[in-house]
């Protein structure tokens, strides 16, 4: 559990400083760099899977072909989020994907519930009890449905899932999704490239840069993120994912100086105080059970791979 929550809000801290990343490609249409994140991601986790000479995973996919159907569903819902997300950073929604983000523990923690069966204390219900009414706060201050905050949580809280419950690990889970999306992502490219409208052609070299950064921009989280959700509980999973939204929401208002009324700062310290209670929570939880043996990692999973030598 330990290693677990390093992972996981290692994952969230990259994820809420992509704003200055996103923001600096912002000359860049927002379907090109989903689709240089593709292509780029791709190729690394090539890279680090012959390094650490990992194949055996293949034969997976051999014999459970029903494998690569759900994972070719997350990679659906996992492009699906990159393109919302790039396209409300560079046009001035960091606020909005930010409130996407509180909104996304809470499908964690409800998916959690429902469908893995994870059990929740009063204490830990009423504090997820708080926290929805502070999103719903800041929804009702939008003064129409958030679409872009909403189609954040529910695509990734369904990543989120799928990636939990999935029988490969972090890093061999990413190369079938980025293999999926690969010829798609290709063959915009060669078109925009026929057409003179690549921006990696195109462009400067600190945005070619930039662009070929989108590899290790975008691995390095996801992985960080599956590997933590393997080794905790959904809900746990919820609390700590509040670290990415708290961070991009800051750069919205106080570096992009995106609009921020008093109903978003209300809705923003219901959030708050509903996450204190359920940090509460567990920490006496955790001071009431006896110390247990850590155990160990689970085998075959990707960021231990990567962690260790060959």
């Amino acid at each position: 559990m330990n290693s677990g929550v390093f992972y996981a809000l290692a994952a969230y801290v990259i994820w809420g400083l992509f704003p200055l990343y996103f923001k600096a490609l912002d000359a860049v249409p927002s379907l090109q760099i989903l689709a240089h994140r593709m292509v780029w991601s791709l190729l690394l986790v090539v890279v680090l899977l012959a390094v650490l000479r990992r194949w055996a995973w293949l034969r997976v996919l051999r014999q459970q072909p029903l494998v690569l159907a759900r994972f070719a569903l997350s990679a659906l819902l996992l492009s699906s989020n990159w393109g919302i997300y790039i396209w409300a950073v560079n046009s001035n929604h960091v606020v909005d994907a930010s409130l996407g983000y509180y909104i996304n523990p809470l499908v964690n923690v409800a998916l959690g519930a429902l469908l893995l069966h994870e059990r929740l204390r009063g204490l830990q219900w009423a504090a997820l009890g708080i926290a929805a009414a502070g999103v719903t706060v800041m929804a009702l201050e939008v003064g129409h449905i958030p679409w872009i905050s909403l189609s954040l949580a529910l695509t990734f809280g369904s990543y989120a899932l799928l990636r939990k419950t999935a029988p490969l690990g972090a890093l061999e889970g990413l190369a079938v999704e980025t293999a999926v999306l690969f010829p798609l992502a290709l063959a915009y490219l060669d078109w925009l490239g026929a057409h003179g409208q690549n921006a990696f052609v195109t462009a400067d070299a600190q945005t070619r840069l930039l662009l070929i950064a989108a590899g290790p921009v975008t691995t390095v989280p996801l992985l960080l993120f599956a590997a933590g959700a393997r080794r905790m509980s959904m809900a746990l999973l919820g609390v700590l994912q509040y670290v990415t939204p708290s961070l991009q929401l800051a750069l919205g208002v106080w570096l992009y100086h995106e609009p921020f009324a008093t109903a978003k700062l209300v809705g923003f310290g219901l959030v708050w105080l509903g996450l204190a209670a359920y940090l509460l929570d567990g920490l006496r939880a955790a001071w009431n059970k006896p110390a247990a043996a850590p155990a160990a990692a689970p085998p075959g999973d990707g960021a231990g791979a990567v962690a260790s030598k060959p």
